[in-house]
């Protein structure tokens, strides 16, 4: 009950209540408030929280996944909505160097400690095998992600959740998570999908 009240109840309120300031305040309260939980439950191990050692052995298998992504987003964005290529860094440059920089900290790394860490280690008995878990991640992530009105980025968001929950349970490692995770955000804001999830785009 209290998985749906926090990732289904809460979050469908601020989607509904349209905030102004956007996510990315409330986002960052979360993360504040998921890490100081993790911190101080004794079942979690605070290691997880970085991990640097991980990054390196799952980079190789990362990389591949997310140059696949990009052709494909590149071409998917050259053959359907041409006008929009690459419109960001060619149209809004200052923008888009603003989100390279600062859309990891803000962004990606407060969204994996609710999304992966939080969500994982708070319900682990609730979803009894690592799959359901990342399946409760996956949706709760595309639910959150209603909050930009369109269809896209929900489904997007459903097949990265799953796939940073998998990386997660596997490295134990929000650092290599986060990175897998702004490896796609960059590439979605830079190939002309930006507008999509973001609504000054």
């Amino acid at each position: 009950m209290e998985h749906l009240l926090v990732f289904y109840g809460l979050v469908g309120l601020f989607i509904v209540a349209h905030v102004p300031g956007g996510p990315i305040p409330a986002l960052l309260l979360g993360g504040a408030a998921a890490v100081t939980y993790l911190v101080r439950t004794r079942e979690f191990d605070n290691r997880n929280l970085w991990r640097p050692e991980a990054l390196r052995p799952a980079l190789p298998g990362m990389i591949a996944r997310w140059a696949v992504f990009s052709i494909l987003a590149v071409i998917g964005v050259a053959v359907f909505d041409r006008g929009h290529l690459f419109d960001m860094p060619r149209g809004h440059t200052l923008l888009w160097l603003l989100i390279v920089v600062f859309y990891p900290l803000a962004s990606v790394y407060p969204q994996e400690l609710l999304y992966r860490a939080f969500l994982v280690h708070r319900y682990r008995r609730l979803f009894r095998t690592d799959r359901l878990a990342a399946g409760a991640s996956a949706a709760a992530f595309g639910f959150a992600h209603l909050l930009f009105g369109n269809v896209l980025a929900v489904v997007l968001t459903i097949g990265g959740g799953w796939l940073f929950a998998r990386r997660y349970q596997q490295s134990r490692s929000l650092l290599t998570v986060s990175a897998e995770h702004a490896l796609y955000g960059i590439t979605i804001f830079t190939v002309g999908l930006g507008r999509l999830f973001y609504h000054g785009a």
